[in-house]
């Protein structure tokens, strides 16, 4: 089992307190910024974070995704779901 099949399109992410997306004007380069630490955003991590608002599902975010850059959904689903996981262990993301 993958770490994407853990999470359902249901799930409704959230960055966790003290935890947020910023955009470095100076560098132009998207990060985390979390207590005592901060990741990079890549550009693929940067548009799907920027849809996480604490009210949106996966399922939303991934439909906004595949109808933005007209890729198929399950080709973003895979991406989402991978990426939401592996914030969710590193405690940056929080899942209801």
């Amino acid at each position: 089992m993958t770490a994407a099949t853990l999470l359902a399109e249901t799930c409704v992410p959230r960055f966790a307190r003290g935890t947020r997306l910023q955009y470095d004007r100076v560098r132009e380069q998207w990060f985390v910024q979390a207590p005592e630490r901060a990741f990079l955003a890549d550009a693929v991590a940067a548009e799907i974070l920027q849809l996480v608002n604490g009210k949106r599902s996966l399922a939303k975010i991934i439909d906004q995704l595949a109808e933005k850059f007209s890729t198929p959904r399950d080709v973003i689903a895979q991406d989402v779901l991978s990426m939401t996981q592996e914030l969710a262990d590193k405690q940056v993301l929080l899942l209801a």
